[in-house]
């Protein structure tokens, strides 16, 4: 399927074979397209390009967790930042508006929209224009900010932090353990995509749905995952989920009981975490926290994470 205006082509691409086509654009991920296509987490059928005789001038594409599931996310919307800001915002939004109609169905919510951004993305100029182009023409399609990240690393080298002296840590003993100590964690959450679930469901179903689209997915072991208890009593405080994604080893998800909060225990929690990935010789370690989570980043800071990049997301209501 082709759809033209004047001289611009817009169309997918028709096979893996294309994807040094998709490529004349550039993007922090674009190393791992092969690997999605080759996986099934891509198909050419998300991915879109805006074509001039055979130049690429804006680019689009949507990715899914595993193979055969809906796109749920669009993670690839690029522009050609040589030309004029007005044809830039025209042919991107072209672009943006013809790929959603074939890519996501009528009626359907669109998935989020997802950028990694330089960290100091504001204070550079050129970084600066490159992100605000995208963000406009997302918002010229009716896209909102749901909220700014922080993208964090650990790496090899740095001092891991002492263990807990005052909390020992075990693996969980099942699903229903860790999806209910989830759900007395959601409740005053800071994390904003929670926050936003929760408007629509109860804390239960927000626990519930987190475990299956994302800790179910993890292929690393689960005996990783450790729930945080007390010396003196053996009571949960806590947990703190390392993992392996399809790309990292990451702290997926970190979280301390409201009755237990103001003591501290997320830098003891958190040093666990780092613990378990660090001994398996890992290169990295990934970790995101919403940049109004004050309390996770900074508890990120003292373990020695460093923010090398972050991250906006924008939805459509």
């Amino acid at each position: 399927m082709q759809t033209s205006a004047s001289d611009i082509t817009i169309r997918p691409l028709a096979g893996p074979e294309e994807l040094g086509l998709f490529q004349q654009l550039s993007y922090v991920l674009d190393h791992e397209l092969e690997d999605d296509l080759a996986t099934g987490r891509r198909i050419p059928a998300w991915m879109w390009v805006a074509l001039r005789d055979g130049r690429v001038l804006a680019r689009i594409a949507w990715w899914a967790v595993k193979s055969g599931e809906a796109p749920q996310s669009l993670d690839f919307f690029d522009v050609d930042d040589s030309l004029p800001a007005a044809e830039r915002h025209e042919i991107g939004l072209r672009l943006l508006e013809t790929a959603t109609a074939k890519v996501v169905p009528a009626g359907a919510e669109r998935p989020e929209y997802g950028r990694f951004l330089p960290g100091n993305w504001r204070e550079d100029p050129a970084a600066r224009e490159v992100v605000e182009t995208r963000l406009d023409i997302m918002a010229a399609s009716g896209a909102t900010p749901l909220v700014e990240r922080l993208r964090l690393e650990w790496r090899p080298g740095t001092p891991l932090p002492e263990a807990s002296t005052r909390l020992s840590f075990r693996p969980a003993t099942d699903r229903e353990e860790l999806i209910s100590l989830m759900t007395l964690v959601v409740e005053g959450s800071l994390d904003e995509h929670t926050r936003e679930e929760l408007l629509t469901m109860t804390p239960r179903e927000s626990a519930e749905l987190m475990y299956e689209e994302e800790f179910e997915t993890f292929r690393s072991p689960r005996e990783w995952w450790r729930i945080a208890e007390l010396n003196d009593g053996g009571e949960p405080v806590g947990f703190v989920i390392p993992a392996r994604n399809s790309y990292n080893p990451i702290i997926a998800y970190l979280g301390v009981l409201p009755a237990h909060r103001g003591h501290g225990y997320i830098d003891d929690i958190l040093a666990e975490g780092t613990r378990i990935l660090a001994e398996q010789d890992v290169p990295r370690i990934r970790a995101a926290t919403d940049l109004p989570n004050i309390p996770m980043a900074n508890a990120f800071a003292r373990a020695g994470y460093v923010v090398f990049e972050r991250a906006i997301n924008m939805v459509w209501k």
